[in-house]
Parts: structure tokens; C-alpha cells; sequence
């Protein structure tokens, strides 16, 4: 398991910053630049990472990845993505961080809560649940009062990470057994 805790963790770290470095880019295609950036779509695969350390190895094992991939997030992040002499960027490094962490032990819980449901229910109500508060948390922290419109971001970001909650269910069944056996 060390290996695979190992490799879940840098994951998450790198899921952390990739969806902090992508957040800063609008997508300007079909007027979207107002209501969707590309971290949304990278994002939810966090949930996915969490979900799948939680159902093969448990709510401490997700826990400690949780904080590994936080912090391995948080230290590519400043070292990468942020720019210090830039205001936003700083509140971007904050709000990704408090929000990460907050709606990655809340999936936790609410995951080991409906473990036992049917296989699709732990990790979708985890994962939307999780998504919701970390897209509200985070857009508010670093956008609020910088004139971005962060309301309409938070809300086109929201739909694609319901939408690829949803996908991530077809990953998360195929990835089960594969991780039990490892």
C-alpha cells in the first residue's frame, strides 16, 4: 500500500497545482470567459483520488493523503503558480488551500458515511458536496472584491465539476478492484 499511498498523494499534489496555475485562464471559446475557467475541469479529479484511497483503504488513509497532497499542492503552488508581487495570485494560493483542505476532509467524512450505500452513492454525494463548498470558498476568498466577476466563475465552475463528478464515477468503479489488489 506504501506505493500506491505514495503515488495517490503526489497526485493530489499535483492536481492542486495544476488546477491553481489553470483557474487564472478564462476559457474564450462559445463567450465562456465570463463563467468557466480550465481549473474546473481538473479539479474534481481530487474527489476522485480522495474517494478511491477512502473506499480501498479507509477514512485515515484518505485523511493522510488529504494532508499530503495539501501540502505537496501548497509548496508547488507558491513555488510555481505564485506570483508574490500579485495580489490576486497570493489570495488564489490562500483560497485554494483553506478551500482544498475544507472540502477534501468534509468529502472524507461524508464519504465514510455512505460507505455502505450502493457503490455510485458515497462518492457522487461526496464529491458534489466537497465541490460545492470548495468552489464557494475558493472563488469568494480570492476573487471577492477584485472586480472579477467571481459569482458567475463560481457557477460555471460548479457545473463542470457536477459534470465531471458524474464521469469520475466511470473511472472510480474501474479503479476499485485494480487498487484493493495493489
Amino acid at each position: 500500500m506504501s506505493k500506491v499511498f505514495l503515488t495517490l498523494s503526489f497526485l493530489m499534489g499535483l492536481v492542486v497545482l495544476a488546477s491553481n496555475y489553470l483557474v487564472q485562464f478564462p476559457i474564450k471559446y462559445y463567450g465562456f470567459e465570463e463563467i468557466l475557467t480550465y481549473g474546473a475541469f481538473s479539479y474534481p479529479i481530487a474527489f476522485l483520488i480522495t474517494d478511491l484511497a477512502n473506499r480501498s483503504f479507509g477514512k485515515l488513509v484518505a485523511k493522510k493523503i488529504v494532508y499530503i497532497g495539501f501540502t505537496i499542492g501548497i509548496l508547488f503552488t507558491l513555488i510555481f503558480s505564485t506570483n508574490f508581487t500579485d495580489l490576486i495570485s497570493i489570495r488564489i494560493a490562500i483560497g485554494s488551500g483553506t478551500a482544498f483542505i475544507i472540502a477534501q476532509l468534509l468529502d472524507v467524512q461524508i464519504f465514510d458515511k455512505l460507505r455502505q450505500k450502493k457503490w455510485f452513492i458515497a462518492p457522487l454525494t461526496s464529491s458534489l458536496i466537497g465541490s460545492t463548498v470548495d468552489t464557494f470558498l475558493f472563488f469568494s476568498i480570492s476573487f471577492y472584491g477584485t472586480g472579477i466577476s467571481w459569482i458567475t466563475l463560481s457557477l460555471g465552475d460548479l457545473a463542470v465539476k457536477i459534470f465531471v463528478a458524474l464521469v469520475m464515477l466511470i473511472p472510480f468503479r474501474l479503479l476499485l478492484g485494480t487498487l484493493k489488489a495493489a
